[in-house]
């Protein structure tokens, strides 16, 4: 008998890499969507057929009740999250009622309904913030830096706790940056392959950004989600660092997508106030050497260069189309 896995936030770019992951592995893929008016399938438009979806809250515990009844999941993969750093300044209470709090109401419906499933909780690591150790691992102490890694931090400890009160299969991820043509227009790594196209294409002149020095250990989101899955495999249950253990600048992100199509970045970022961080955090460099040698995975499958050329090649391929 197949597999049943229910993923939350399965529209976004990580849900829907991990959707394709399971659905190749002859899963049935249950996927929590909240009901809008218009709801944004753009990431699993080819494979949205093969899914079947439940409507759901996080902060619905009756909803996520009936969800887990309704999919009677083997794995759960909780990947839904307000995960814009930015906008949880603007909008900290719904951050960490969402990021945070919805991980509890996930957590205790589990408890209730199916707790022999095995559950994944998307950790940040943003949760570092303020790094007191480089690089940074399994073990380096937490010290946030934005309401969004706040939240993180909450869910993190909540799930922590839930395996340790209730004996669950309950295990974070804590991944690192990660970026595809699938990320969010808003994030700075498409903001950035966005207007490289739209520059190329003469469409837009300039490109507003806050701090290029920032540094950040950026991976591929459809490599990492092979680790989460890797995670439920175990016979253990246990928390992983997912990163790359390389760091680079949003400056030489710039540099290299830039020059990638025959520009020079200084000729068109401009820096601008407006966009930096009321509290920054300057680097974030994650060790994966225990996701490496317990589930091995590969943390470098995909260089930095080639994931940058695969998100301006995308962004070229879309912008191309939009003015055609």
């Amino acid at each position: 008998m197949a597999k049943k896995a229910l993923i939350t936030g399965v529209t976004g770019q990580d849900g829907s890499y991990l959707a394709e992951l399971l659905l190749e592995k002859g899963y049935k893929v249950y996927g929590l969507r909240r009901r809008t008016s218009s709801p944004i399938m753009t990431n699993i438009e080819h494979i949205k057929k093969e899914i079947e979806f439940i409507d759901g809250d996080l902060l619905d515990v009756s909803s996520l009740i009936n969800a887990f009844r309704v999919s009677k999941p083997d794995e759960v993969y909780n990947l839904a999250a307000q995960s814009f750093v930015g906008s949880s300044w603007s909008q900290p209470l719904l951050t960490g009622q969402i990021t945070g709090l919805g991980v509890t109401n996930m957590l205790e419906a589990l408890c209730q309904t199916s707790p022999e499933s095995k559950f994944y909780q998307a950790s940040s690591s943003e949760m570092f913030g303020k790094v007191v150790e480089i690089p940074q691992k399994e073990t380096t102490p937490f010290y946030p830096r934005s309401p969004y890694g706040v939240a993180k931090l909450y869910a993190h400890w909540t799930t922590v706790n839930h395996r340790e009160s209730y004996d669950l299969y309950a295990c974070s991820g804590i991944l690192f940056n990660h970026e595809s043509p699938r990320r969010g227009i808003e994030f700075v790594t498409r903001k950035i392959t966005d207007a490289v196209a739209r520059i190329k294409s003469g469409v837009q002149d300039e490109l507003r950004l806050g701090n290029l020095d920032a540094k950040r250990d950026w991976g591929y989101a459809k490599d990492y989600v092979e680790c989460m899955w890797l995670m439920l495999q175990q016979e253990k249950c246990d928390d992983y660092v997912v990163a790359t253990g390389e760091t680079y600048s949003v400056r030489d992100f710039c540099k290299i997508a830039f020059e990638y199509v025959g520009l020079n970045y200084e000729d068109h970022v401009v820096v601008d106030p407006k966009y930096f961080r009321a509290a920054e955090v300057e680097l974030l460099i994650g060790d994966p050497q225990k996701a490496a040698s317990k589930l091995g995975w590969n943390p470098r499958k995909t260089s930095f260069e080639k994931l940058v050329k695969i998100m301006v090649d995308s962004d070229r391929a879309r912008v191309e189309k939009e003015i055609r």
